[in-house]
């Protein structure tokens, strides 16, 4: 179902939502921004989002793509891709790490993270210290296109620069555009990683294709260790690296469903993630993507998403 939001963010777009749970309870959303991240904040998970308006922007930057954020070292620490105002080539898209000492900002650009292009980041931290997964391209590849990897973070706002491939694209249904950059070099996407731990089970949930084509998906690939380095994981696609057996797709009142976060509450694991109602609503002008939640199941490797239209 559709999150709700109060009247000034009713006929706002949010798409890429992230969600934080913040040091002081309350629950905390970021989302794409072409002036800026923008914020919602709820005192519950599945309560009505107030509009706290753009936390973090700099002046000559636009484009602020799938931001993320994590309480770490006394901080809250953002990640976040943009380009500069005067560029148009959107692979220039670099991630940039900023900090605050609140939730809702505003947040202080600390500089470049990766090198273009890179976008979508999801820190984690565990036993064995930070770690920064991402999206990146490879022209390349047989499957050329974007693809998900983790590199071990030596502090919040550096990365050690050894990433490692986590998934690639391995199937037809993830074309995000045929014959892109060259006649038969049909270009797929892999992003929007978001990792989490159940037990010894490892999962990574990602965005397959384009919200815009028939295809786009979220899907996820998981790994049994007990390794805390998630560098040293090998994480494999479920059922299988060629089915496309969708986590969460289109279906009779939503479309565009993609790009997620997780977050579990009470013992319940959440996703929020973006789509678009099939029936257009007439105060969402522009980018139609809005944010959404279902109850997601758990069980030894398998995932399932509880979607409902109007309820959880």
């Amino acid at each position: 179902m559709r999150l709700i939001f109060s009247k000034e963010g009713q006929d706002s777009s949010q798409a890429d939502p992230f969600v934080l749970r913040a040091e002081d309870g309350k629950f905390y959303l970021y989302v794409t921004g072409e002036d800026g991240v923008h914020a919602f904040g709820a005192d519950s998970l599945a309560g009505e989002y107030r509009d706290i308006g753009i936390v973090f922007t700099i002046p000559d930057g636009k484009a602020y793509w799938a931001p993320s954020v994590i309480h770490t070292h006394g901080q809250y620490w953002m990640y976040v891709s943009f380009m500069k105002k005067d560029e148009t080539d959107v692979h220039l898209q670099t991630m940039h790490a900023a900090c605050s000492d609140s939730p809702v900002g505003p947040f202080t650009d600390v500089g470049k993270l990766t090198e273009p292009f890179s976008i979508d980041s999801h820190a984690v931290e565990n036993e064995s210290g930070l770690f920064l997964f991402y999206s990146v391209n490879d022209c390349e590849a047989e499957r050329a296109g974007t693809y998900i990897v983790v590199d071990k973070m030596t502090d919040p706002c550096h990365v050690s620069g050894h990433p490692v491939e986590v998934v690639r694209p391995t199937m037809d249904e993830e074309i995000f555009m045929r014959d892109r950059f060259r006649q038969g070099q049909h270009w797929h996407t892999l992003e929007g990683a978001c990792y989490f731990r159940e037990g010894d089970w490892h999962y990574l949930i990602y965005s397959g294709n384009c919200y815009q084509n028939e295809y786009y998906y979220l899907g996820y690939a998981a790994v049994q260790s007990a390794e805390t380095d998630l560098t040293k994981l090998h994480f494999e696609k479920q059922p299988d690296a060629h089915t496309y057996a969708p986590l969460i797709a289109k279906n009779d009142y939503e479309e565009g469903t993609g790009h997620n976060s997780v977050i579990r509450v009470d013992g319940q694991y959440y996703v929020i993630y973006h789509g678009r109602d099939r029936e257009e609503d007439p105060r969402i002008r522009g980018d139609r993507r809005t944010a959404r939640i279902c109850r997601l199941t758990v069980e030894n490797g398998k995932l399932t998403a509880h979607r409902y239209k109007d309820h959880l």
